[in-house]
């Protein structure tokens, strides 16, 4: 085999990359306590036009990686307080994340953080939206070195919700998804959507763990424990929750210092 091959193949992804997807200024931080950076990524116009309700700027976080390397990506949907476009709002919110792989988690991965803009671009409330969420993907899986066959999708509050909508509509994407304290309606924690069964259909195709707070004054743990009961009544077989008797709103915090929660993300792949 030509030595010559593998570099053609890195220089033309890297070349393919470049074009498809670029660095915003000055965006390099190293996350402290962890072995991943942080950069701002920014969208190309054609899917920055097709992806109204999502910031062009976007969070990667990654380690060293070698040019053929392809490795697990994690995509982290923020809650309802992240909403805006100042990018580095939703930073925080990720960062829990990075310290439980650094902690846990011995191979290397990539976890990007999308943003909701809070007024869309051309009018009207920003919100997930599963159309912009795969073109958005797409993009990612042209530019970045992703098993395509790890792909896990987990949200937070209003990012659960993001992670049931967007794996109830397109479950074709992820090896697993994980929405903790998330509702089931477009319209606030009191909505559910009418796409429920629907959904449900959906997201038995696909490994799923819930996680709620049975305490939680914001969004009632009965929204996690419908959507997965629909999801079993689908033959759902993989679905699995765990409410915490003693948490409210904040059950991220126990989720993702959990080893058991990483353990179960990481072993889970396509077919």
């Amino acid at each position: 085999m030509n030595k010559r091959i593998p570099y053609l193949f890195s220089v033309i992804f890297l070349i393919t990359s470049f074009l498809n997807l670029s660095f915003a200024k000055d965006s390099t931080e190293v996350i402290q306590g962890t072995k991943k950076t942080k950069k701002i990524y920014l969208l190309n116009d054609k899917i920055k036009d097709k992806t109204t309700s999502i910031n062009e700027k976007f969070l990667v976080f990654t380690d060293s990686l070698k040019q053929t390397q392809k490795v697990p990506l994690i995509i982290y949907l923020h809650g309802a307080g992240g909403r805006g476009d100042d990018i580095e709002r939703i930073k925080n919110s990720v960062i829990p994340l990075l310290r439980g792989l650094e902690k846990f988690v011995d191979e290397k991965c990539i976890v990007v953080a999308p943003q909701c803009l809070r007024e869309a671009r051309g009018g009207g409330r920003g919100s997930w939206k599963f159309e912009e969420l795969n073109e958005w993907l797409e993009q990612i899986k042209k530019t970045l070195p992703i098993d395509d066959k790890r792909v896990y999708l987990m949200g937070n509050s209003m990012g659960g919700y993001g992670s049931w909508m967007w794996g109830g509509n397109s479950p074709e994407h992820f090896a697993a998804i994980a929405p903790i304290v998330g509702g089931i309606g477009p319209n606030g924690p009191k909505d559910v959507t009418s796409e429920l069964e629907e959904w449900a259909k959906n997201l038995a195709k696909i490994p799923v763990y819930a996680y709620a707070g049975a305490k939680d004054r914001v969004v009632p743990a009965e929204r996690s424990e419908r959507m997965i009961a629909e999801i079993r009544k689908a033959g759902g077989q993989l679905s699995n929750i765990q409410v915490y008797p003693n948490e409210g709103h904040g059950a991220k915090r126990l989720v993702l210092s959990s080893p058991k929660f990483y353990s179960w993300m990481f072993s889970q792949k396509r077919e």
